[in-house]
């Protein structure tokens, strides 16, 4: 599923976005999380693919992607995917950063949105409180003013274990996955790059108004403050219901896939039944 022949492309006024697709039937679109890619997915790709039209893109900068050389925003990238593949309304599938273009999506190209499935954060607004989080970012911030590249992605390995255990704790497989795609990722930067990205306002103030389902997946370890973002999620919505997969972090999907695969894939039914 990682082979290069398997990656399509869509040009676009600012580069190429790149995206995997496999399947046929009602759409499913895997969203990845910062600083990996798409390949964070390959354990439900092939599953999901059974009975689905899949779809996983690399957002801009990440991956396969071409980085941006102007303003952008995700949820527009998204959906000029979506668009030229003639696909939607879709249920979107976000971790992370993924979750977040999820939302975005839901809020500014609702008629594309069939439901969501959030894991990880809430909107694309994140609120950060706790200690140890706060802890992770200033590690990060300090080794990027430094130029040291391991250490930022040591210090974002933090986040796949949580607050719970140390990174020694969780499967060797995933922490190189995750390695692996954050280290492709910062290859494709440098620090003098300027930040393209534009951010969707008042994303919490316009929650409410999302009507399709909206199902929350939690890694049980992972720090409070990304289940909290969540949970504020669910109770916003309309349609929306919360469950945790216990003994994952930030990634259930990877850590957990047969199980995360089961609980959004018994989801999907009720969910493409909705009417709003």
């Amino acid at each position: 599923m990682t082979d290069a022949l398997d990656v399509r492309t869509l040009e676009t006024q600012d580069g190429l976005l790149a995206y995997r697709e496999l399947g046929s039937g009602r759409p499913v679109v895997l969203l990845h999380g910062g600083f990996v890619d798409g390949r964070m997915w390959d354990d439900q790709l092939p599953y999901f693919a059974q009975d689905h039209r899949v779809i996983v893109p690399d957002a801009r900068g990440h991956g396969a992607s071409a980085n941006a050389t102007r303003a952008f925003r995700h949820t527009d990238d998204l959906a000029a995917l979506l668009r030229h593949l003639d696909t939607g309304p879709a249920v979107l599938v976000g971790v992370s950063m993924g979750a977040a273009t999820a939302v975005d999506t839901a809020l500014e190209h609702p008629g594309l949105v069939r439901a969501l499935v959030v894991s990880g954060a809430g909107t694309s607004e994140p609120e950060f409180h706790h200690p140890w989080a706060r802890d992770v970012q200033a590690a990060q911030a300090r080794a990027l003013a430094a130029g040291d590249v391991e250490g930022w992605v040591d210090a974002f390995l933090m986040f796949v274990a949580g607050p719970h255990r140390t990174v020694d704790a969780v499967d060797p497989q995933v922490v190189r996955r995750v390695r692996d795609m954050a280290g492709r990722t910062l290859a494709k930067h440098t620090a003098a790059e300027p930040d393209w990205r534009v951010p969707v306002a008042d994303t919490w103030a316009r929650a409410a108004k999302i009507t399709v389902p909206v199902l929350a997946v939690h890694g049980g370890l992972d720090v409070d403050d990304h289940i909290g973002m969540g949970e504020r999620l669910v109770r916003s919505v309309a349609h929306g219901r919360a469950t945790t997969i216990d003994g994952t972090g930030h990634y259930p999907n990877m850590e957990r896939p047969d199980l995360f695969n089961r609980t959004v894939g018994a989801a999907l039914p009720a969910f493409f039944a909705h009417r709003n």
